[in-house]
This record gives structure tokens, C-alpha cells and sequence, in this order.
């Protein structure tokens, strides 16, 4: 999310700050998909039966990739994209 946010700005929708809870931050991946995906990831995902996307507040981007933003600010209603987001993963991977 942040290298969506900082380095692309795009306008990413991030509503719960990056921890995991809302899925506003998805993306569908184009190429370079890590296969890893933490526990809060896959449990946000299967609750709101969301197949296809993945959080980018929950993506460790140690890799070249190429996504599609999802939700974006613009066009969202949303005063703002949402709070800032911890510079790290949260939760913690594997902890949830």
C-alpha cells in the first residue's frame, strides 16, 4: 500500500489505516504475485469471499510487480483515502 501511496501516488483506499480489516485496499495482480500471504490476508479475504485480489496493506514489496488498484479515492465518496498506515505489516504476519 504504501508503494502504491508514495512511490506511484495512486490514490489507493485504505480505510481501516492499513491493518487488515476493511479489504478497501485490494489490488489484482498483473504479474509478479508473491506467493506468501499472511494470516490476517487470508482470513479478511475468505470472510468477505473475495477471490482474485489481494490486500496491498499486507504485501512485503521485496519483488518487482505490477498491480491494478481497485479502490481508489477518486469516484469513492470517501473524504479521504484513509489513515496513515505503519510502516511495517499489521498485524504482525502470522500472529492473527
Amino acid at each position: 500500500m504504501l508503494a502504491l501511496e508514495q512511490d506511484a501516488a495512486i490514490d489507493q483506499l485504505h480505510a481501516c489505516g492499513g491493518k487488515a480489516r476493511c479489504a478497501t485496499c485490494r489490488v489484482e495482480f498483473i504479474d509478479g504475485e508473491p506467493e506468501a500471504m499472511t494470516v490476517a490476508e487470508k482470513n479478511v479475504l475468505a470472510a468477505k469471499g473475495l477471490t482474485g485480489v489481494r490486500l496491498s496493506c499486507q504485501i512485503l514489496c521485496d519483488h518487482d510487480m505490477a498491480v491494478r488498484a481497485i479502490s481508489r479515492l477518486a469516484g469513492s465518496g470517501r473524504a479521504d483515502a484513509g489513515g496513515p498506515p505503519a510502516a511495517h505489516i499489521e498485524p504482525v504476519p502470522g500472529t492473527e
